[in-house]
């Protein structure tokens, strides 16, 4: 039996010595969470008081823009962070695909780095050893698998760390999006697994942006905005509410790049008919970033 419980999880960031570097917190801000400053300290709140429960059977879909909290909710899950505020209590085996190098040494070779990896997921070393063959034939890496991982190619790295990660059959399953991993032929294999372990475990949590995906398997939704719980339920009125709001703001941006760029057009023209030659016979240079 496998169960999450998250009851007002809180996770922040902490900035240090920040809070006089306005160009940096506008930045931050833009990517997502919320700013407080205290004193000199300025703090990123990535998550802001989320209540969440799942049972056995439950498949949950993680859906909102980049930088709403969606990968360090399942980081939350996984336990790579631990709460700010807050109480988590998750019972059953997990295995979580949203760091697949964790554990791994550049420096050591393929069949060093399985010992790791599995490790790192909880395994005992007899147990790594066991499932170490059945990795490497699954990888397809054959003797590169006596290099060190730093000479690999990003999708040979990705095939070793793939085939490691879904080497057991955890009772709980964490995925950033769905995973792709070296050419054709071995992502279609990479899916047929990722469909086999999906099946098996009692609990699904899936950050995409890809509501197709979320639409055929998932059975429960968490819209987050800015760290926090916007909607919460099942999927169909969720996901489109979801698509009715991108579909405004594409339109929204649309409109505005128009009128941005006719705008700019206009500007350009005027000014060039003014000063065709100027700026360049002085050799001065336009400011990039103008400071107030």
């Amino acid at each position: 039996m496998a169960r999450i419980r998250l009851k007002r999880v809180v996770v922040d960031f902490p900035i240090v010595n920040a809070a006089s570097q306005s160009l940096q917190l506008r930045l931050y801000q833009a990517l997502g969470g919320k700013l407080t400053a205290h004193h000199k300290l300025v703090v990123v709140r990535a998550l802001d008081g989320i209540d969440l429960e799942l049972k056995d059977g439950d498949r949950l879909g993680l859906i909102g823009y980049n930088g709403s909290g969606k990968t360090t909710l399942l980081r939350v899950l996984a336990g790579v962070y631990p709460p700010t505020g807050g109480a988590v209590s998750i019972e059953g085996s997990i295995s979580s695909f949203t760091d697949l190098a964790l554990g791994m040494d550049p420096e050591a070779t393929g069949w060093d780095n399985i010992i790791f990896r599995c490790a790192f997921l909880g395994l005992s070393f007899r147990k790594a050893k066991q499932l170490s063959h059945a990795i490497a034939e699954f990888s397809e890496l054959g003797e590169y698998l006596d290099l060190p991982t730093r000479t690999y190619s990003s999708g040979m790295f990705l095939r070793l760390a793939f085939a490691i990660s879904t080497c057991i059959e955890p009772d709980i399953l964490i995925m950033d999006e769905m995973i792709t991993a070296g050419d054709a032929q071995f992502i279609q294999k990479a899916k047929r697994r990722l469909h086999e372990i999906v099946g098996k475990a009692n609990i699904l949590a899936l950050a995409s942006h890809d509501m197709t995906i979320i639409e055929k398997i998932c059975n429960k939704v968490l819209w987050l905005d800015h760290g926090l719980a916007k909607q919460f339920g099942p999927p169909n009125a969720i996901l489109e509410a979801y698509r009715s709001l991108n579909m405004q703001a594409a339109e929204s941006a649309r409109t505005d790049g128009t009128m941005a760029a006719t705008s700019g057009q206009t500007s350009s023209l005027k000014f060039l008919r003014e000063q065709p030659r100027k700026l360049f016979s002085e050799g001065r240079r336009l400011p990039f970033v103008s400071r107030p």
